[in-house]
């Protein structure tokens, strides 16, 4: 297995992190899921910043964005699989 493009923490999650500089639309991401050091394709359909969210399915509008298993927010806007997920479309629940 080669260097994760983007890191996953729980099974039951519906975005993943990026962790690499300058990951471009149309790459083929290395995912590893490390609940079970498990990895899966997915291919990015943006630019991603380091540490910014990826959609790992696609996600509508309302609903709950969940990472490390838990709930962090609500999107605001869609993203499609492989899309970018941050405070453009993803929006803390708290306030």
């Amino acid at each position: 297995m080669g260097k994760p493009h983007l890191l996953v923490h729980d099974r039951e999650d519906n975005v993943g992190v990026v962790v690499v500089e300058g990951l471009t639309a149309g790459t083929e991401m290395l995912c590893v899921v490390t609940e079970d050091n498990s990895d899966f394709s997915l291919v990015a359909n943006a630019d991603i910043p380091i540490g910014h969210k990826v959609a790992l399915r696609d996600l509508t509008e309302g609903e709950t964005v969940i990472k490390y298993g838990e709930d962090i927010g609500k999107m605001v806007g869609a993203a499609e699989k492989g899309g970018h997920v941050h405070i453009h479309n993803c929006k803390t629940k708290r306030w």
